[in-house]
């Protein structure tokens, strides 16, 4: 802000009478776009560069460029992943230094002065993430400038102007979820398939279903339907397996064993897993319903899912494909394996994940612990654990031990 209320005589003179700053001004750029497939990072990087130069000094440059071809949903530390040889096929006229996690990192060593970027969501649609790149920015000294914001009037006009952008930003950001999640919901419920197929189906190519049209977006994907595998055997072995623990309470161990006794009659590529053993059992897909919204991957750890509660689950109205066990065995043998579970006491779920740490060569080591949780040490990592264990958290860090996604 400029006050116009200056002193009764000239100062000017005075060697503190304007505020002075050191450091050479030293502005980046930093920018983004959807995909490579929404948008055409060719002509829409160089379109934000022109515009956020708008608002450096006469005869100043970027010392760097910082973007991203990925979604402004994503926090900083998961873009910008993109092998190099992508941004390079983009044949993106300007230049690229890194992305938005590089920028945050580098900043400080690079004697950043100035962030400009055409607008807010260009950093991110969540308004939390853009938020925290500011201060994180602001802390080192660095002004985070956007060219659509107006120039001059009062620091709350330009405050209010940024902030009614970022909630817009945000918005679109629930409004795109909210319709994303309604088609995964139709699409889930007229027999089509999410994600990779479990162990005893095949995706298939659904001939009934309409013919992908080509949008703004590219070519729709083809719908896909779980058939049967063609070696029938994985059928039988996902059939056995669930026997097994819904008639014979076997845990997933014993499981294990009878399935690897004849490799001949269960074959599996590579071998049997408690993970898989335990997420066949689990998976109501082999009921013959189709089943979406099991995990939620955007709210679990980055490069893991949360299980979501049965309650949440979204099911067909009817079975689309052949089933391995009908829905009443598939929730008796839930129902056996929460008495597993529940009989191998407070302490069986770290007995699991010693079990599953031993199976990866690692050790697990209490460090610390208060009356409520405990600070482990599994392998070179650190993990606080409640007490007791809940199953799913268990089951959790299973799967992360495993690498099972």
């Amino acid at each position: 802000m400029t006050y116009r209320y200056g002193p009764p005589i000239d100062l000017s003179d005075l060697q503190n009478y304007l505020a002075t700053d050191l450091r050479p001004r030293r502005p980046v750029f930093v920018g983004r776009v959807s995909t490579k497939d929404n948008q055409n990072p060719s002509s829409s990087i160089p379109r934000q560069v022109a515009l956020a130069s708008d608002r450096l000094e006469p005869g100043e440059e970027f010392i760097a460029f910082f973007w991203d071809v990925e979604s402004g949903m994503l926090p900083p530390e998961l873009r910008g992943r993109g092998p190099q040889e992508m941004y390079d096929s983009l044949a993106v006229p300007t230049p690229r230094d890194g992305g938005l996690q590089d920028l945050v990192d580098r900043a400080e060593q690079l004697g950043v002065t100035h962030v400009c970027a055409e607008r807010s969501d260009r950093v991110a649609r969540h308004m939390l993430t853009s938020l925290t790149v500011e201060h994180e920015l602001e802390k080192l000294g660095i002004e985070v400038v956007y060219a659509n914001e107006p120039v001059g009037g009062t620091e709350s006009g330009r405050l209010r102007t940024r902030r009614y952008g970022q909630v817009d930003a945000e918005l679109y950001r629930a409004a795109m979820l909210e319709m994303s999640m309604g088609g995964q919901i139709q699409h889930a419920i007229q027999g089509w398939n999410h994600g990779s197929p479990p162990y005893p189906y095949v995706a298939e190519i659904d001939p009934d279903a309409p013919e992908p049209r080509s949008g703004r977006f590219g070519v729709q994907r083809l719908k896909k339907k779980l058939a049967p595998h063609p070696d029938s055997r994985r059928f039988d072995a996902s059939r056995e397996l669930c026997r097994l623990r819904r008639e014979e309470h076997l845990k997933g161990a014993d499981i294990i064993a009878v399935l690897a006794s004849e490799p001949n009659r269960y074959p599996i590529d590579g071998e049997w897993t408690h993970s898989l053993v335990e997420g066949l059992i689990a998976n109501p897909k082999l009921t013959g319903y189709q089943v979406y919204n099991r995990k939620a991957k955007r709210t679990g750890r980055p490069g893991f899912s949360r299980l979501n509660p049965v309650s949440e689950w979204v099911w067909s109205p009817g079975v689309v494909h052949k089933p391995v066990v009908s829905l009443q065995e598939w929730r008796e043998a839930q129902v056996v394996t929460a008495s597993l579970r529940a009989d191998a006491g407070e302490g069986g779920g770290l007995l699991r994940i010693r079990a599953a740490a031993g199976r990866m060569g690692l050790t697990v080591t209490p460090v610390s612990s208060s009356p409520t949780h405990t600070l482990y040490r599994i392998g070179g990592r650190k993990v606080v654990l409640p007490t007791p264990i809940p199953d799913t958290l268990v089951q959790q860090i299973i799967d992360d031990l495993e690498g099972v996604k």
